[in-house]
């Protein structure tokens, strides 16, 4: 049995690797390494997928969330609502940004936001909602989308956990970030769809915001040294373009096989007492970036610790909510308590989720969780 990893990239970058390094051979032969033609076709391919008039490529998924929240021209003090349950780079460009994050407990089921919290946040400073489609799955955007609505709000959907997954909204399946007013995406080398090194993506069917995320990225400017508002610089480079281009082709693919892989966990998983598999949403098509048990009974860290004496890697996401956070004092009053993240964050256990996961891999995986909560 080859040696458990909780992403293996490189079993799968061999099984693609003839047409990755000839995805990249060609970039290398054009020498155009800064937004060659692989970006343009990466760029047209992913809008065709997700089915959105426009995709503005960027250097990383925590520029994408800051370059969609400058596009809405929000100014220093307005709030953003948003998870206390995520990484921390959702919360980090709004405080960047001298806006004011307002984090709200999550779904114990789901993981995502709790629209009743979202509701109950909402002042007359507040002017976006971030959804976090948190390790795989969408949060409720039926009830979200509503929320919005009503309080004539942006919505910004990170979707770096989940793309490629399907939402079923009135009656209609979409692409979770293809939702909200901007969706938001990391090409982080260990998400569902990963490059190389870093790179993001921003969404939006809105021809406005299009225009302005397309001018942030690129210094604030339409034409070379005409600069019509202030910018940065994150462009996502030809070369993990290319990589990015090939591997979207499999996209589907590698989201089924995760769900393969999740579905034997749930056979094996799903009896044992002591812990509680995934929900998956009936609206939210999961994608399984991560599979994440609730241990119980305070047992999640020496269930790590067995598997660990087993040669089997697992993860804590997350193990400090971020209300909890130093970084974050001035933002959470009064020793702000969020009780349903804080038991999360004592209880989640990721288990190895990658594309390349075998049915021997999983067997020993799931027999050695089984064996820890023998009588």
């Amino acid at each position: 049995m080859d040696q458990i990893k909780m992403v293996d990239l490189n079993r799968q970058y061999k099984r693609l690797q003839k047409d990755i390094d000839a995805s990249m051979a060609e970039v290398l032969e054009q020498t155009a390494f800064i937004n060659g033609p692989a970006v343009k076709s990466f760029q047209s391919n992913l809008e065709n997928y997700l089915g959105v008039k426009h995709v503005i490529p960027c250097a990383n998924g925590t520029d994408a969330l800051q370059i969609a929240l400058m596009a809405l021209g929000l100014q220093p003090g307005d709030e953003v609502i948003t998870s206390t349950f995520t990484f921390i780079a959702t919360v980090e460009v709004i405080a960047l940004l001298k806006l004011k994050p307002v984090l709200v407990d999550v779904d114990p089921s789901t993981f995502t936001l709790l629209p009743n919290e979202v509701e109950e946040a909402v002042t007359d400073k507040t002017k976006a909602i971030i959804p976090v489609h948190l390790f795989g799955q969408g949060a409720d955007m039926s009830a979200i989308m509503k929320i919005a609505n009503k309080h004539n709000l942006a919505v910004v959907e990170d979707t770096a956990q989940a793309i490629g997954s399907d939402y079923s909204l009135n009656d209609t399946k979409l692409k979770l970030g293809t939702i909200g007013n901007i969706g938001c995406t990391s090409f982080f080398p260990s998400k569902n769809l990963g490059c190389f090194g870093d790179g993001g993506a921003c969404f939006t069917n809105n021809d406005e915001l299009a225009a302005m995320m397309r001018m942030i990225v690129n210094h604030g400017s339409r034409k070379k040294y005409y600069h019509q508002v202030i910018g940065v610089n994150s462009r996502l480079d030809t070369l993990q373009a290319a990589v990015l281009d090939v591997k979207l082709k499999h996209l589907d693919d590698f989201n089924n096989r995760r769900r393969v892989a999740a579905d034997y966990y749930d056979q094996k998983l799903g009896d044992l007492e002591g812990l509680d598999i995934p929900v998956r949403d009936a609206a939210s098509r999961h994608t399984f970036h991560q599979y994440t048990l609730k241990v119980k009974d305070g047992k999640r860290d020496a269930l790590q610790a067995f598997l660990k004496e087993k040669g089997i890697p697992s993860m804590v996401y997350y193990p400090v909510s971020l209300h909890q956070q130093e970084a974050f004092e001035a933002y959470c009053e009064n020793n702000q308590s969020l009780p349903i993240s804080e038991d999360l964050s004592r209880e989640v256990l990721s288990l190895p989720m990658h594309t390349e996961l075998d049915e021997g891999q999983l067997k020993y995986i799931t027999q050695s969780i089984i064996d820890f909560f023998k009588p």
